[in-house]
């Protein structure tokens, strides 16, 4: 998921030539799977897909789970989370090394998805699988999760926050209309305090335009 991409464009003098393009989007899921169900001799491996904005609402996730399915034996997951810089874990709960946490990460990364989270809960049905075994049917109940939700691409946004005089209103705000920007906050005391969400790819052109624009400050907003 890296931040540019390579495209080759005809110039005005007709050379191709190899141009570098910021990459704004990501995929993730946009509402929770439904619960799938992956069967291997007995065993039963139950599937569950998320969306998730941070590390905390993984453990939550994971006790409902548990709470669910108190007499499981295992509930093994992976999670991914961020744009530019990447976050991860896969957790074997259990299970023999790199035979359920991985494959399930292996899944988040086939979809190419990031701020997400799978756990697999498996029922022991009394037949050991193999590590091979259990590699496919982790696997392949995080496939099965996956393939039931809804995948989304969202932007990768900035986020400025703009401080100016009142006579100024109007200038300001015919920028934010032509470049499409949304208004996230507003704050009118003595002065107009904005906070406005930009795409990644717009992100130096609106910084320039409002830097270079009198009696105008903008600041990165933190996120």
């Amino acid at each position: 998921m890296g931040r540019y991409s390579n495209c080759y464009r005809f110039d005005n003098l007709g050379y191709l030539r190899l141009i570098l393009e910021i990459k704004d989007t990501y995929r993730t899921l946009e509402v929770p799977s439904s619960e799938v169900l992956f069967k291997d001799r007995n065993s039963k491996f139950y599937g569950y897909a998320y969306p998730i904005n941070t590390e905390d609402q993984v453990k939550t996730l994971i006790e409902t789970l548990k709470k669910k399915h108190h007499s499981a034996r295992h509930w093994c997951y992976a999670w991914q989370l961020g744009t530019k810089t990447i976050r991860f874990r896969a957790n074997d709960d259990g299970e023999p090394n790199n035979s359920a946490g991985q494959p399930i990460y292996g899944q988040i990364q086939s979809f190419d998805l990031t701020n997400v989270l799978i756990v697999v809960v498996r029922y022991f049905g009394g037949v050991k699988l193999g590590v091979g075994g259990l590699i496919n049917a982790y696997r392949s109940a995080a496939q099965l999760a996956l393939e039931e939700s809804t995948i989304v691409e969202k932007t990768i946004d900035v986020h400025y926050r703009l401080i100016y005089d009142y006579k100024l209103m109007n200038k300001v705000m015919q920028v934010i209309k032509k470049k499409q920007l949304t208004v996230l906050a507003q704050e009118l005391t003595m002065h107009c305090e904005l906070i406005i969400q930009v795409r990644l790819k717009d992100a130096d052109e609106v910084y320039s335009i409002f830097d270079h624009m009198h009696e105008v400050e903008i600041k990165i907003e933190d996120q």
